[in-house]
């Protein structure tokens, strides 16, 4: 049976994730600590999680506490995860920024905050490209970022396993827009076009990004903590236009954290700003 980790030890990796993501770590999830920085002590050679928690501590160690925080992040993603998010989407959504929007030239812009290995972009993607409504014949652009460097490159390649196409992805836009090549499945550049996958931290001002008309962040807000939650719904906010619409995880709630955004009457995940 292993010992329990050090209280310092846990304290170090807690203070590593609070600063670098934002990410609210408990101490009963010591076995994740365990599970996923393996990989990175065993690659510098140090005999313990203590060992690795004192060398981070130490000056000079940006890069490895960017490891340890990106080998921490949960990057669970699937095809159209919570339906009910892309139908509002099509069914409202879009059409009710197209309305909003007079100049029919102009991109409808969304943002997937969060996106991991690229399964919600592509899903929206393929939303866009969808039956002809005349929301969905308006150009759309898509900016899909993450702070994991691992799954994002994955979410460039378009590169996906049999089981990963097998979780949400309906068939008939598995052949549309996707090939097979070997023993994976990769989207095909007409699918790719319109995305643009970004690097970049939630807790950092979204300025750079641009301004969007729709912000999808969902299941990223219940791993940080209080103040970190505020923090990422100013950016996002900041980055959003006044009419514009927040998804959120349907899990997640503004209740209590930010006065920004108030829900969509008799929407449940779907929020605008005050005033919008």
């Amino acid at each position: 049976m292993r010992s329990p980790l050090a209280p310092a030890a846990f304290a170090v990796f807690a203070a590593v994730l609070r600063d670098g993501s934002g990410m609210s770590l408990r101490e009963h999830k010591t076995y994740l600590l365990r599970a996923r920085l393996a990989p990175i002590q065993r690659r510098l050679g140090l005999p313990d999680l203590e060992a690795l928690a004192r060398l981070l501590a130490q000056t000079a160690q940006t890069e490895l506490a960017r490891e340890v925080t990106e080998a921490m992040t949960t990057n669970e993603s699937l095809f159209f995860r919570d339906g009910a998010s892309f139908a509002h989407l099509f069914d409202h959504g879009l059409p009710r920024i197209h309305a909003a929007r007079p100049d029919a030239a102009a991109p409808i812009r969304i943002w997937s905050a969060g996106v991991s290995s690229g399964q919600e972009a592509y899903s929206l993607a393929m939303i866009a490209t969808g039956p002809p409504r005349s929301a969905c014949r308006r150009a759309i652009r898509i900016v899909a970022t993450d702070i994991a460097r691992a799954p994002l490159a994955q979410a460039r390649a378009g590169r996906y396993s049999d089981f990963e196409v097998s979780r949400g992805l309906p068939a008939h836009f598995q052949a549309r827009f996707f090939f097979r090549d070997g023993q994976r499945w990769f989207v095909r550049p007409e699918l790719k076009a319109p995305i643009s996958f970004r690097e970049h931290n939630l807790l950092d001002s979204a300025s750079p990004l641009g301004q969007f008309d729709v912000v999808f962040c969902r299941n990223v807000l219940i791993y940080l903590d209080p103040a970190a939650r505020r923090l990422v719904l100013d950016n996002i906010a900041a980055g959003l236009s006044p009419d514009g619409l927040l998804y959120l995880g349907g899990g997640e709630s503004l209740k209590g954290i930010t006065d920004r955004f108030v829900a969509l009457p008799g929407e449940h995940g779907v929020f605008t700003q005050h005033g919008g």
